[in-house]
């Protein structure tokens, strides 16, 4: 024969204690009935009082030697361990089981109410079990946040999937322990409403998909800077979810947008700017073209003192000369054959002084090109990209680059274009009316 096991010699001692102590409670000339009660009650007391102490010394003894055991290892893991209170779940889950194993023997006169008892018990422990796998996953998650192959990744997705599919077996498991019925016939029932189901979870089955594809796409990751004008959005994703997509804007707003925009709207993603190592500046000044003229001799001799064209002018120069030469150019007139111009050299002299910048990155494009004319004057455009990326280091760069060109335009006897000014305009009545004047006069 085989020896019963301990949960049946547990069962058959709490039912020795509990009809020793009704005899006993019997011997005291009470009634059946209230002879139940109280021994009910008074074994009921014992065990929350045992459980009691039970929790006590693995909260206050156990719990504080592992708390300093973790705390003093040098491994990531089991700080994460305590951080999602595992320890707490797991000491929940050992006091409710020795509660399921004990508690329903206590109610032997009470045959109804033992009954919803134990589903009861059973519903909480299966309730419990979710709670620590729930917080074994969360530290699985904090765990590979921690690793290069997985920071970027959206683990939060994932954690929210294996969560919704494990509170869906909770559910069923549940129910089956309530109603008695086995759980394939609560899921044939629950086939007949998946188009329900469908509908109430598009959102999260759209989500689902869409962080699946977001991943294996490489599309976005944690951190990088995307802009999303629909939504407003243009900062760095913080967060990646199942249902949504959380961007901190650079004005510390959070913007937060449904995971499935990432497939169903066009957004730009900044992350190739930042893995090159360089960032674009393309911004033009308007020159005023009433001030674009050639340069005569005095002035071309006089802008041979500037450093970065000494060379490039003497060059042109002898390029000129030999074209006008070769093709015998009445240099009278100075639209015969080729000069040069002030525009020209300023050109020539942004590209020499980009060239001789430090910050300027020299393996990517670099120009100083026209645009087309315009009611506000020529568009002389940069086009270059910075040494980094970092925001203020472009800003600083790009704003030290066009502060040095505002200053050095009028040594090319150029003039940029602005709108009038009213200081401007009561200049322009003054003469006019001093004109007025004097004709009259």
């Amino acid at each position: 024969m085989q020896n019963p096991d301990l949960t049946n010699i547990a069962s058959e001692q709490i039912n020795d204690l509990y009809q020793n102590t009704f005899n006993t409670i019997g011997h005291l000339g009470s009634s059946e009935r209230f002879g139940h009660i109280l021994t009910t009650i008074t074994l009921l007391s014992i065990v929350l009082v045992l459980l009691l102490i039970t929790d006590f010394i693995f909260r206050k003894v156990l719990k504080t030697l592992f708390t300093k055991i973790i705390s003093s290892s040098k491994t990531i893991w089991d700080d994460k361990l305590l951080e999602n209170k595992v320890l707490d779940d797991i000491s929940h889950l050992v006091l409710i089981l020795i509660a399921q194993q004990t508690v329903p023997h206590l109610f032997v006169g009470f045959h109804s109410f033992k009954d919803i008892l134990i589903k009861a018990l059973s519903v909480i422990v299966i309730i419990s079990i979710y709670k620590l796998a729930n917080a074994l996953l969360k530290t699985l998650r904090d765990i590979l946040k921690t690793s290069k192959a997985f920071f970027d990744k959206p683990l939060d997705s994932y954690l929210q999937v294996i969560q919704i599919f494990l509170i869906f077996v909770v559910f069923t498991v549940s129910f089956s322990i309530i109603t008695g019925n086995s759980p394939w016939s609560f899921l044939v029932s629950l086939g007949a409403a998946s188009a329900i189901l469908m509908l109430v979870f598009k959102d999260t089955i759209l989500g689902f998909v869409a962080s699946i594809q977001v991943s294996a796409n490489d599309s976005v990751r944690v951190g990088d800077w995307i802009e999303m004008q629909k939504y407003g959005a243009d900062g760095s994703v913080i967060q990646i979810n199942l249902n949504n997509v959380k961007v901190q804007n650079f004005d510390k707003t959070i913007v937060t947008l449904p995971t499935h925009a990432l497939l169903s709207d066009s957004f730009k993603n900044y992350r190739g700017m930042q893995q090159s190592g360089g960032r674009r500046i393309k911004r033009a000044i308007y020159i005023k073209i009433s001030s674009i003229r050639y340069l005569t001799n005095n002035e071309i001799e006089e802008l041979k003192k500037i450093h970065l064209l000494k060379n490039f002018i003497a060059h042109r120069e002898q390029e000129i000369a030999d074209y006008n030469l070769t093709h015998q150019v009445d240099e009278t007139i100075k639209v015969n054959g080729r000069r040069m111009t002030n525009i020209g050299l300023f050109r020539a002299y942004i590209e020499a002084y980009l060239n001789n910048n430090k910050n300027i990155h020299k393996e990517y494009p670099l120009m100083v090109r026209h645009l087309e004319p315009t009611e506000h004057g020529l568009p002389l455009e940069i086009y270059a990209f910075t040494q980094g990326t970092e925001w203020l280091f472009f800003e600083g760069v790009m704003a030290d680059l066009f502060d040095h060109i505002f200053a050095a335009i009028k040594y090319f006897h150029l003039e940029t274009f602005e709108l009038p000014a009213s200081d401007d305009l009561r200049l322009t009545m003054s003469l006019l009316s001093n004109s007025d004047k004097h004709i009259t006069e």
